[in-house]
């Protein structure tokens, strides 16, 4: 079970990434708008949201209680 500390800990964990994720889309849409758009840069921002993606679903899942009763 996890005490409040881990999970206020982990609940501003998943707001950072959030808003990093949020912070890469943005980058995206402005990098896509470009005339020229530089499809390695691209192609790295994609990668890197899909990961921060990732990795708030592994912790919101963390969030949720086990059901062993």
């Amino acid at each position: 079970m996890m005490d409040d500390d881990e999970y206020a800990s982990l609940k501003q964990r998943i707001r950072e990434l959030k808003l990093k994720h949020h912070d890469l889309d943005c980058a995206l849409r402005a990098l896509a708008e470009r005339p020229v758009v530089d499809q390695l840069q691209l192609a790295r921002f994609k990668k890197e949201k899909l990961r921060l993606k990732d990795q708030i679903t592994r912790l919101q899942s963390r969030l949720i209680p086990d059901l062993n009763a």
